[in-house]
Parts: C-alpha cells; structure tokens; sequence
C-alpha cells in the first residue's frame, strides 16, 4: 500500500498507527491562524516563494533546516535559537556547524507576521510551514500541516549531535535512525528522496568518489575533479547532478546507476537484492508515487513532539527565547 494512500482520513486513528499520541496533537488545527492571523500561511508561502526563486538553493536549505530542527526534541524550532552567555543551542552542533542556513527567511517571515499579529504565529509553525511551501516551489507535491505548535525554551546540543543521521551511515544505521523517530523503513526510503534537492560538502563525499567500489566510474571521475582528494572540503556539490533544482524522482534513477554521492544514499542501493533496492527501483520509475510518498512521510514528520497548549511560548524573536 502506498504511504500517501488514505493521508490520514481519520486523524486520530491514524496518528495512532503511525505512533502518534492523539493528546499531543489535541490542540492542533489547520484552521488554527484563520480568526487570529488570517494572512499568516499566505505571507509565510509568497516569502519563500520569493526566496526559492532567487536562490532556488534556498528551498533545500529551509527543507533540511525543519528536518534538523524535528529530529531533535520535536518540530518546536530548537534549532532556530542562537547561543549567548547563558544558552547553548544547536547551531554549533557537527551536523549543523557551517552548514544549515535559511534562517534570515524565517526571521523575514517572522517580522512581518509579528507587525501584523504580534505574539500569534509560532517560529515552529513558521518553519515547518516554510518547508512545505519550499519542496512545492520546486515541484514537489504540498502535505497538509496541523497548526498550533508552541515554541521550545530549550535546545539539545548533545541531541543534535546524536540524533541526526550521518552521510556516512550504513543501511543498518539509518533505519535504526528514523527508527528512533517511529519511521518506518520504507518511510525513510521516501524521505531520503529529499536528497533529490541541495547540496553537500565535498568532505562528506569525498571518501566514496575515491574509496569506494559500488559507483559508476565516469561519474567518480566527474566528482573527483570537483572534489580533490586533499582540499577543497568545504566546494560544494549537488546531491543529485541530474536536475539539482527540481523535486522530482531522479535522485533514486542516480542511485539505480550507483551515482549516489555520498555513501549513506547509496546504501539505498547498495545491491539490487538489498532490502530497499526494490522501494528505490520503484521511485526511480514513479515519480508521482515517489511525491505522494515524501509527502506522507513529511506530514508525519510534522506531528514529532509538537509542543501545544501551555507548553513552551511563542517567540516574538525566533532566535531567541522571549
């Protein structure tokens, strides 16, 4: 059965299957903003809109930066709040160190919603709307998103290092990953895809394009020139080299080819018996199934740990705790 096929008809019986606690989410609604910030999910899409189109770079960006900010403590904006004396944060984390960014669009967006509705719309619900409406300027398929998350006052510095999944993981290690976050494998199949958009670091691909045995020579070669073998870590490279800046299903017709560029995307592939190979070779001929599928995945994602209710607060600055 597709993962997209019902998109949660029934919601609370589907936040139970999918390992939800219908209490967490008991004070979300996608009418949340209607009465009290009417223009708020219309701001929120034409700024990144505009973004995307400027830099269609950004649209990975701000999609990647929500992914960091669900894997640790929950989609509550963690991520977005920068150090000072008395607060440790995430942004200096090894996953996240020099490499997230988006962040000047969600504070964009979260300066024009404040002068029109001051204290309403959530830095959390910011973000996550924004990687929506991010993957669809690019071409993916939009997901319906619950509203009314809080902000967190705290950060995970310790769980951003832990909790997210590394480029150099074997299978193994990234099923045991989205595990811990009660995704399926086939979910995490579906949610690498968003790998089809954005960019990576040499360092983190350059052990593959010279080491490695399970990848097309012309394409190793081609990366190689990219990537020398003794610096340049910080060049960057498009994960997927076929359409870099379009969601579509061509990241996994690269991996089918052994032309996943860092290991962990390959091990998608690894071999066509693998466990995955057949979800991979799927994708790579469906594109819609492949859409419908992230797109389910993401929605899941949304609903990790939501804060609602009296917990944490809702930032007037999302760098900050109020």
């Amino acid at each position: 059965m597709a993962l997209g096929s019902s998109f949660c008809l029934l919601l609370i019986t589907c936040m139970i299957l999918i390992g939800i606690s219908p209490n967490s989410a008991a004070d979300l609604s996608y009418t949340f903003y209607d009465k009290s910030c009417p223009k708020a999910l219309r701001t929120i899409r034409k700024t990144v809109q505009d973004a995307v189109f400027n830099e269609p770079r950004m649209g990975a960006s701000i999609l990647r930066l929500h992914f960091h900010d669900c894997f640790v403590l929950g989609c509550d904006a963690s991520v977005l709040l920068d150090d000072t004396a008395n607060f440790t944060g995430e942004k200096k984390s090894f996953p996240n160190a020099n490499s997230l960014r988006g962040f000047e669009v969600i504070d964009n967006i979260k300066s024009q919603l404040e002068k029109m509705c001051p204290k309403v719309v959530s830095c959390a619900d910011i973000l996550t709307l924004a990687a929506r409406d991010a993957v669809a300027a690019l071409g993916g398929k939009r997901w319906n998103v619950l509203l009314g998350r809080r902000d967190s006052t705290t950060a995970s510095l310790d769980l951003s290092n832990s909790d997210l999944p590394s480029p150099s993981m074997d299978l193994d290690g990234l099923i045991t990953a989205f595990a811990k976050k009660n995704f399926t494998t086939e979910e995490m199949v579906a949610l690498s895809g968003g790998h089809t958009i954005g960019n990576v670091r040499c360092q983190f691909f350059r052990s593959r394009i010279y080491n490695e045995t399970n990848i097309d020579p012309k394409f190793a070669t081609t990366m190689q020139a990219l990537c020398p073998f003794e610096g340049g870590d910080d060049d960057l490279s498009p994960f997927d080299s076929t359409t870099p800046n379009n969601f579509d299903n061509a990241f996994y017709a690269n991996l089918v080819q052994n032309k996943g560029l860092v290991h962990s995307d390959q091990q998608l592939f690894a071999n066509a018996t693998s466990s995955t190979s057949s979800q991979v070779r799927t994708y790579s001929r469906n594109n819609v199934r492949f859409k419908r599928d992230f797109a389910a995945a993401m929605f899941k994602m949304t609903m990790l740990s939501p804060l609602t209710g009296n917990d944490g607060q809702i930032r007037t600055n999302c760098r900050f705790v109020n």
